[in-house]
């Protein structure tokens, strides 16, 4: 099992394309992923359970993996949250 903190960084916050560029990402990969916060753990692959999560800018969520292939899936993950989802300017 692997387990990371991650910080959301891009200026809107955990909205829809982030949400979808998360869901897409855990997609790629056999394990199984979730997010923590606030208490909640979700299904890092469901896409209506991340944007339950609402995570303001500056958040830092809870990402854990367990199966096969949890190392690629959390380096995949780590870029994907540390580049902004793409919104840095």
């Amino acid at each position: 099992m692997s387990q990371k903190v991650i910080k959301i960084i891009n200026p809107l916050g955990l909205h829809a394309r982030p949400a979808a560029k998360i869901v897409e990402c855990a997609g790629r990969f056999s394990s199984d992923i979730w997010l923590q916060y606030n208490d909640k753990e979700i299904d890092a692959k469901s896409i209506m359970s991340v944007l339950m999560l609402a995570a303001p800018v500056g958040a830092e969520l809870g990402l854990r993996i367990e199966g096969s292939d949890e190392s690629p899936a959390r380096d995949a993950l780590e870029q994907l949250f540390a580049t902004g989802f793409g919104e840095l300017e």
